[in-house]
């Protein structure tokens, strides 16, 4: 068996995976290690091939560019196994399987595609989800949030909050990794725990304010909400506390609003004066 090092993201992975592949093992002997060290990074892509003194050919190099894009969210995926299952993709698309990411039922796609939209709808969940709560350090304000991803998002949806929170200085601390915003370019830190997070500020209020005056009873579906705003996410969310009383009052305010449609209905229809 052959013990693999390697940094622990998409760009560690195929450093090595390349590696690999120059020498012929077969990813049955591959015991993959995730490391610290910072690797640099190899192209994978179509069109992209081995250095010129790799001992590799060109044509063993190249990959369809879509499975370089699910393997690139899947690297974000917590699934221990992921990085194996990824080298074992990657042996059979440049050993005769060219067209492999194209047989959807194949148990190891089908792994991969499934590892790819559980991330994806992570990223989804941590652009949604994120609320920010200002902190006053040094005479400036910092808007700082605290959140904690399915998987490892951050970087992948930090551009997200960079171009919509653009003239805001701005913090997301997660477990993980931090990512950080000083109005000009993003930088990422070390994961921090909860405690570094700060408490609730006047923003909280607002938030609360405006959640309420949009919540509409007549379109409640509890269980699509929960489909969407999973438990799991809502011990972060200032909007919380008023989710259980809201949904307790919407079948009543759905009463009212039928009531209060019915007399109007009633009533007759005013009369306008001929010109």
């Amino acid at each position: 068996m052959r013990t693999v090092v390697f940094a622990p993201t998409f760009d560690g992975w195929r450093v090595a995976a390349r590696a690999l592949l120059v020498e012929g093992v077969e990813p049955r002997s591959v015991v993959w290690q995730a490391g610290d060290d910072q690797q640099p990074l190899l192209g994978l892509a179509d069109g992209q091939s081995a250095d010129a003194t790799s001992p590799a050919t060109p044509d063993v190099m190249r990959v369809p560019r879509r499975f370089v894009e699910a393997a690139q969210w899947a690297a974000c995926h917590r699934d221990a196994e992921r990085w194996g299952l990824l080298y074992r993709v990657l042996w059979r698309l440049t050993h005769g399987e060219r067209g492999l990411m194209e047989v959807a039922p194949d148990p190891d796609v089908h792994r991969l595609l499934r590892m790819e939209k559980a991330v994806r709808r992570a990223e989804h969940k941590m652009k949604a989800f994120v609320r920010f709560r200002s902190v006053e350090h040094e005479g400036e304000t910092r808007y700082v949030a605290w959140f904690e991803p399915e998987h490892d998002v951050v970087e992948h949806a930090a551009p997200f909050f960079a171009e919509r929170f653009a003239s805001m200085a701005w913090s997301i601390l997660t477990p993980g990794v931090c990512a950080h915003w000083d109005g000009e370019s993003l930088s990422f830190s070390p994961g921090v725990p909860r405690s570094a997070a700060p408490g609730e500020d006047e923003l909280e209020a607002l938030w609360k304010t405006y959640y309420a005056s949009t919540f509409n009873p007549g379109r409640l579906r509890p269980g699509a909400m929960r489909a969407e705003m999973p438990l799991r996410y809502w011990k972060n969310l200032p909007e919380a506390p008023l989710i259980a009383p809201l949904l307790h009052d919407a079948p009543a305010r759905v009463r009212r609003m039928i009531e209060q449609r019915s007399e109007e209905l009633k009533r007759p229809p005013r009369r306008t004066r001929d010109t």
